[in-house]
């Protein structure tokens, strides 16, 4: 299960350190090993239990523990929005990382949470760098679901990799708030900010050339309400796409490793063990157990002669002949056999990544960038040095994408592999750390919510008290919707 390198850069000289001067663009030096450098992530401070839930609901026991493979559900306050989420996410990057404010040349948002149909999330960033002076920062909102930090992370790639690029970093902000009308879909709501440094000499590499996309128009989950928070929810369809989505970007991908091998003389099949982990954009646990299942089923359909009688694929010999894909998303065989088959696959490569989405829920935009964290945050730097990270992004609508990162062989104390996961050490206790809150508190804090989110000449309901230290908040929304924001002392 060893490591296959792919296709070495296309061009190599790995172009300056952004703290270094002198980089000059269009010279023809192509950045080595762009992609993420530090990552920071931000949940609320208050969360719910989700075997709590399930009874204040009156639901069965287990439908949202056992049956959705979820724990708790973090949740913000009145005096949370997207703004100040992110504002904290970004100030906490910068200053954990000790870096300048004129060190960062490109910010874009990844986020659905739309609070102005006009103004960008990002523009309300720039306030943090006014001391700075910086003012030249490219790059505005990118907005698709929970796809947008996808695509923010792809375009802050890209422009390291081209001639508009001055030396400088990068950073990706996925953050929204999920929440959803009181009912069956409540439980798979959370919130969150993730933000990423990005630039060359990375520990975390995107890998160049492999990436399998797949975008289509659907109407699985929207929001066409533009006065609600809520969206509109097909469940079942939005499930069957995710699966559809994950098999046709991990065909595409597979095909261009398999094409990067054979140019190097490589000639065998791309599976799921040339992954070491794999992470996924997850609405809710269970169902990335099934999309392991999912994928090796595509192993299995693409193996010339599988061995049925031992091994991996013991059993499944039913599930060969005139199984297609298309025609197997609703059947209740197919998902046991293949997720039973994948089981160990599951615990060993995708279950240390869900700490963040059993605990906090699906946070939208940095879902998958939450399960990049868990990970890291529970793993040492040997154990990833080298390794390959599959990743699976997806959103509704839909547009979805697999990638892949290629881990740092450098695993030193003091190396950037090494300094990345020592500062996300600390998930687990900072998880530990929040404030549980009663179902019912949970649902009038929701009932607030839903009630003025959307209100001017308004100051929120919500207690600093509730807030971790250095926690931007919003204090007030004039009588222009202009809204005024403070931070919680550190």
């Amino acid at each position: 299960m060893g490591f296959l390198p792919l296709r070495a850069a296309a061009r190599d000289g790995g172009g300056p350190h952004p703290r270094q001067q002198g980089h000059t663009a269009g010279t023809g030096t192509w950045p080595k090993d762009v992609g993420i450098l530090a990552l920071e992530v931000y949940f609320p401070a208050q969360y719910v239990e989700q075997e709590e839930l399930e009874r204040y609901d009156g639901v069965e026991a287990g439908k949202y523990t056992r049956g959705l493979g979820q724990q708790q559900m973090g949740f913000c306050a009145a005096h949370e929005d997207i703004n100040s989420l992110c504002l904290t996410v970004v100030q906490r990057l910068v200053e954990r990382g000790r870096l300048s404010w004129d060190a960062i040349g490109r910010l874009e948002v990844g986020t659905e949470t739309v609070i102005d149909k006009s103004k960008a999330v990002k523009t309300v960033l720039m306030q943090l760098f006014h001391d700075s002076g910086n003012t030249d920062v490219e790059g505005i909102d990118t907005t698709n679901a929970c796809y947008g930090g996808t695509a923010s992370l792809f375009n802050a790639a890209a422009w390291v990799e081209s001639s508009a690029w001055d030396g400088r970093y990068a950073v990706v902000v996925c953050g929204d708030i999920a929440v959803y009308a009181t009912g069956n879909a409540r439980p798979t709501g959370g919130a969150g900010a993730i933000a990423m440094l990005v630039g060359p000499n990375a520990p975390l590499v995107l890998e160049r050339g492999l990436r399998g996309t797949h975008m289509e128009h659907a109407y699985d989950f929207y929001k066409p309400d533009l006065s609600s928070e809520y969206p509109v929810v097909d469940g079942q369809l939005s499930i069957q796409c995710y699966l559809r989505a994950l098999d046709r970007c991990y065909a595409v991908y597979r095909r261009k490793a398999e094409s990067q091998w054979k140019q190097a003389g490589i000639q065998r099949p791309f599976t799921l063990d040339d992954f070491k982990f794999i992470i996924f954009h997850t609405p809710f646990c269970k169902l990335v157990q099934k999309s392991v299942g999912r994928l090796l089923l595509n192993d299995f359909l693409a193996t010339p002669n599988p061995d049925t009688a031992t091994g991996l694929y013991k059993g499944l010999q039913p599930f060969r002949s005139g199984v297609k894909l298309e025609d197997t998303y609703t059947s209740k065989d197919v998902e046991k056999a293949f997720q039973t088959a994948s089981q160990e696959i599951f615990n060993q490569k995708t279950k240390p990544s869900l700490l963040l989405s059993s605990r906090n829920g699906n946070m939208y935009t940095p879902s998958m960038y939450g399960c990049l964290a868990s990970l890291l945050a529970q793993s040492s730097a040997r154990d990833l040095a080298g390794s390959r990270i599959g990743a699976f992004s997806y959103g509704s609508g839909l547009a979805a994408s697999m990638f892949s990162f290629r881990v740092s062989q450098n695993a030193a104390p003091g190396s950037p592999l090494d300094k990345l996961v020592s500062s996300l050490a600390d998930l687990p206790a900072r998880l530990d750390a929040r404030k549980r809150v009663a179902p019912q508190n949970f649902a009038e804090i929701m009932k607030q919510r839903e009630e003025t989110h959307h209100l001017a000449d308004h100051t929120p309901h919500g207690s600093q008290a509730d807030l971790f230290p250095g926690t931007w908040y919003l204090t007030r929304v004039d009588a222009k919707y202009r809204r005024q924001y403070a931070r919680k002392p550190i």
